[in-house]
């Protein structure tokens, strides 16, 4: 006594393999009778395979003896392109040898009905690896609305983060420069100097987002100090030089490759080509190459920004600047390449000039 249908099962998608055309229509005819209303047959074994990969398919009735590929052969060729590891495979066979049922459950069929089949027995077989199957594909449907929602929260935290790092960042710069925009458009100097002096782009990627915290220790700057107009004198400009060793701490501690970038950013970007920098007094390549990137396009905006002990240069002074202090300031081949971009650079600070 065959079992009652439910839904799922009537559209369930049925692919029947036989190269004779009357045991693909005794099967269809089968399956029909007893509710299954979504069947496919091939008599080409070639067909099955881009069908099967291009279609929902619930299980695969599958003769073994077949010209141009035999049922193992098709078996391999579906092992090759399943979305998961359970195979609906029932193997459709005259042989009746031990060898031959071992060989189709061990290249991944569930089960085999030897013919002729009884009806009856035929209809259960199929009707228990769908059963299995349907479970498998629920299972496998839930799994990813859980990876959707497990992604969307990830994007959301990361999301909640990066906008955390980024007003850091323009705290840092918001008595001096109160709408910020110097931040976002060094950051994006640094991105593109990065990416043409050879960085990947995962990692300039992460220097966009850790460059704009390379002045987080001014926070730690007097304001009698950091808004001064005019020269520093003496122990201002200690104070103030402190700013590079105090955003070096504020960032450090943190587990995070992006953490560690901003910190090191912070604590280095006043370093010099030469060794006449602060803090550490390193040279040449001793300092960090996102150091090296971010002291380039850190000078070239704040010199063509207007601040409280200045005013804003034109850009062929700030150039001649940046190309004069190459060897001793800033690294010379970070400055060739910067030059060699400087029409994106101007594109970048017109689109990011408060208007």
């Amino acid at each position: 006594m065959t079992k009652s249908l439910p839904d799922e099962f009537r559209t369930a998608s049925v692919v029947v393999v036989d190269d004779k055309e009357a045991n693909v229509a005794l099967l269809a005819k089968i399956l029909k009778s007893a509710g299954y209303e979504n069947v496919i047959g091939f008599t080409d074994p070639r067909e099955v395979a881009p069908h099967y990969e291009n279609n929902r398919v619930d299980i695969v009735l599958l003769d073994i003896r077949m010209p141009h590929m035999d049922g193992f052969e098709v078996l391999a060729a579906l092992k090759e392109i399943a979305v998961d590891d359970y195979l609906p495979v029932l193997v459709l066979t005259a042989q009746t040898d031990i060898e031959t049922r071992h060989r189709a459950l061990a290249e991944g069929a569930k089960d085999f009905l030897n013919k002729p089949f009884e009806r009856s027995e035929a209809l259960n077989r199929i009707y228990n690896i769908l059963d299995v199957r349907l479970m498998h594909s629920k299972i496998r449907d839930q799994n990813l609305q859980l990876e959707r929602r497990v992604q969307e929260r990830t994007r959301a935290v990361e999301e909640t983060r990066l906008d955390v790092i980024r007003r850091l960042g323009r705290a840092a710069e918001y008595k001096d420069n109160e709408t910020g925009y110097h931040v976002i458009r060094m950051s994006k100097y640094c991105e593109r100097l990065a990416l043409a002096a050879g960085v990947s782009p995962d990692e300039a990627s992460m220097l966009l987002t850790a460059s704009p915290m390379h002045d987080v220790g001014k926070i730690g700057i007097p304001d009698a100090v950091l808004l001064k107009p005019g020269k520093l004198e003496g122990e201002e400009w200690e104070i103030m030089k402190s700013h590079a060793t105090i955003g070096g701490e504020i960032l450090s501690g943190g587990d995070s490759e992006l953490m560690e970038m901003a910190r090191v950013v912070a604590l280095t970007h006043h370093e010099n080509f030469d060794g006449s920098g602060y803090p550490l007094g390193l040279a040449g390549e001793e300092i960090p190459l996102m150091g090296r990137i971010t002291a380039i396009c850190d000078v070239f905006d704040a010199l063509l920004s207007e601040r409280p002990y200045k005013k804003a240069w034109p850009l062929d002074k700030t150039i001649n600047m940046i190309r004069e202090e190459a060897g001793s300031k800033f690294d010379p081949d970070l400055v060739d390449t910067f030059l060699g971009i400087i029409d994106e650079i101007q594109e970048i600070r017109a689109l990011w000039t408060e208007k």
